[in-house]
């Protein structure tokens, strides 16, 4: 991987750090979360077959389209992963945070997919 600066590289040290103890069974599946600038994107994933079971995102069609701070926009994507979980039959997951510290937005989508019913 090319790293273009100290703050990916940083982040990518934590992100292999946490995935080495980290994997998603068919019973536990892992809830990994990424964060753009301006957008949130969480994905629940069966590693052994490799294959993702539910995933929201800040850019589905269902998400209102009106401007609202990013910490929001992470606890509607929170609630949806967690009602589209519910759907699939999946209530327990591993929280991946992908190597970004827990708070801000991380936080938000955490503590909205446990209240929505998820077990973390």
């Amino acid at each position: 991987m090319a790293i273009k600066n100290r703050k990916e590289y940083r982040r990518y040290r934590i992100k292999l750090r946490v995935r080495k103890n980290i994997t998603g069974t068919l019973e536990k599946p892992r809830l990994t979360v990424f964060r753009s600038n301006k957008q949130i994107y969480a994905q629940i994933i069966n590693d052994l077959e490799g294959k993702t079971i539910v995933s929201a995102s800040s850019r589905t069609p269902e998400f209102p389209g009106t401007p609202m701070a990013k910490t929001e926009q992470a606890k509607l994507v929170g609630q949806l992963i967690a009602k589209r979980a519910l759907e699939a039959g999946v209530e327990q997951v591993v929280f991946d945070r992908n190597g970004y510290l827990y708070h801000g937005r991380i936080k938000s989508l955490a503590e909205a997919a446990r209240e929505g019913g998820l077990k973390f």
